[in-house]
């Protein structure tokens, strides 16, 4: 019985397991789209009964489904700690805290992470390896973007004290902190607009940060960029499937078959 459990659950190659993966693909969307209708308050004033029983019934089903994987598996641990393990207790603990902690519930997002399993289901390795290529493109440019972050806020520390200093409480920035606020979003180029230089000189140093802000935009964009390609000229591609990630000596694809060239 155990065997078979873990057959449906975790092996997609059968019929039967097509056919669970697919279920709990219809159900996950749904309790997201139950979450997501609940916040309107429209909705949720009129149909808040409908909405609360098919949270719950979600809820439970994945309940069962989660201690069935733990049933079923042979070294629990490795699965309760796994990436895929801790999602799946995300999944089902936000609705069960809501029971003692008003306001959890909308946690129960976090399930969307829970369709990351479609890459397995449907046998698409080869964005898997993409995906691994991108993560140590990102591993190589830690430093780099560190540095990076390190500057940026020694930038704005220095703009909100000086923006402090010139334009004041009067102007909206009543402190250092404020400042810096102020100096975030302007180099970033997002500017809400709730606080705005008024002097001249603060002007000018606000047009001074705009224009810096597009420069600072494009700086981690290149590094990554600049780590990507490099990356994918180390990675060995196959010729059938186009996927990148293989080993210097490796023969055949990993996610295809292929004999690699």
């Amino acid at each position: 019985m155990k065997k078979k459990i873990y057959e449906i659950i975790f092996e997609s190659d059968t019929r039967a397991g097509k056919a669970f993966d697919i279920v709990l693909f219809v159900a996950i969307f749904l309790s997201i789209l139950t979450v997501m209708l609940e916040s309107v308050v429209s909705i949720n004033l009129k149909y808040s009964t409908v909405i609360r029983g098919f949270e719950y019934f979600f809820t439970i089903m994945f309940t069962l489904e989660y201690l069935l994987r733990i049933y079923c598996v042979e070294k629990k641990s490795r699965y309760l700690f796994s990436f895929f393990g801790i999602i799946d207790f995300l999944a089902i603990i936000p609705t069960w805290l809501f029971i003692f902690f008003i306001g959890t519930k909308y946690l129960a997002v976090l399930r969307i992470f829970r369709l990351l399993r479609i890459f397995r289901v449907l046998k698409l390795g080869r964005f898997l390896g993409e995906a691994d290529s991108l993560l140590r493109a990102l591993r190589a440019s830690r430093y780099k973007i560190l540095v990076f972050i390190f500057v940026v806020f020694t930038l704005v520390v220095v703009l909100g004290s000086v923006m402090y200093i010139v334009e004041g409480p009067d102007s909206g920035f009543s402190s250092i902190p404020r400042g810096v606020y102020w100096a975030v979003i302007t180099l970033t180029t997002v500017g809400f607009g709730d606080i705005v230089p008024k002097t001249v000189l603060g002007q000018a140093i606000a047009s001074l940060v705009m224009i810096l802000g597009y420069g600072i935009i494009a700086i981690p964009t290149g590094i990554i960029t600049s780590e990507t390609i490099k990356e994918s000229k180390r990675s060995r591609m196959c010729n059938a499937c186009q996927s990148h990630g293989h080993e210097k000596d490796a023969v055949y694809c990993k996610f295809c078959g292929a004999e690699l060239e």
